[in-house]
């Protein structure tokens, strides 16, 4: 019984230690995570401004067409088409970040 607390201990131990060392980063890994944190809160916020900005353009064109009846009106669905736009290119632009932040990263590892 003692014997298998020992082995349990010991490899918790090391476990711990090999962490340790694995998160050890150098100064310029440390910047280069850094940055590529910045450039996804950026990316974020790209898509959070283009979600809110579709939504709003959307609400627009619900007032555009007050008739209850499930058809839109042709203003109407030119509108959600905009703001349909509007989010894909946000998206866009902020999986591009997303990119550039992964290629900062991996530009550190090597």
């Amino acid at each position: 019984m003692q014997s298998r607390v020992f082995r349990i201990a010991t490899a918790a131990a090391a476990l711990t230690a090999f962490s340790g060392l694995a998160a050890c980063n150098s100064p310029t890994e440390e910047k280069a995570e850094d940055r590529a944190d910045a450039i996804e809160d950026q990316a974020d916020a790209m898509r959070d401004s283009a979600d809110a900005q579709a939504d709003q353009m959307e609400d627009t064109a619900d007032t555009m067409d007050p008739t209850l009846d499930g058809v839109d009106s042709a203003t109407e669905q030119t509108m959600e088409n905009k703001a349909e736009a509007v989010r894909e290119t946000g998206e866009a632009k902020a999986d591009a970040m997303e990119d550039k932040a992964d290629a900062v990263r991996d530009a550190a590892d090597q």
